[in-house]
């Protein structure tokens, strides 16, 4: 003997198992908001710093992603500039800056000296580059603070707007 349901049955128990499991239907694409510039962020910043491969001797890892705002695209070959206050040299120092450029998935890294502590606070300073940068999107500074002076990596996350 065959059972035979509505489509209609069908479809409701399929979504309602979908919504019990914990796994839900977007009703519409979530928008992926654009990173704020922080202040202080620009602080020592170098107009078209170079692009290179590591600033100083490294030994600490910066890292971040570079994605598109509304869709959370990744933005390839985004230019990233980089410096801090390290072991090496102060934030004001040419040799302390460099820029990257973002891979396919939007990813970058920067090896660089032990960021120390400036003004009390371990932190990086880092910038989308807009100005030496053809990609179409408004320029961003960011001061991410380190939870302690002995991390050795940082990882942000910047969130371009389209000009």
């Amino acid at each position: 003997m065959t059972t035979s349901f509505p489509r209609r049955t069908i479809l409701a128990t399929g979504t309602a198992a979908l919504l019990t499991s914990g796994l839900t239907i977007p009703t519409s694409a979530q928008t992926l908001a654009p990173t704020p510039t922080m202040r202080g962020g620009a602080n020592n910043y170098r107009p078209g710093a170079p692009i290179v491969d590591r600033i100083g001797g490294g030994g600490f890892l910066m890292t971040g992603t570079v994605l598109r705002a509304g869709d959370g695209a990744p933005i390839p070959n985004a230019r990233i500039q980089m410096w801090a206050h390290t072991t090496e040299g102060h934030e004001r120092d040419e040799r302390s800056h460099g820029a990257t450029l973002t891979d396919a998935q939007g990813r970058f890294q920067m090896d660089m000296p032990q960021i120390v502590p400036a003004f009390g606070q371990p932190h990086g300073h880092l910038a989308y580059d807009a100005e030496f940068d053809d990609n179409g999107f408004q320029t961003v500074f960011l001061r991410p603070i380190m939870s302690s002076a002995s991390d050795t990596t940082l990882d942000v996350q910047f969130v371009l707007q389209q000009t």
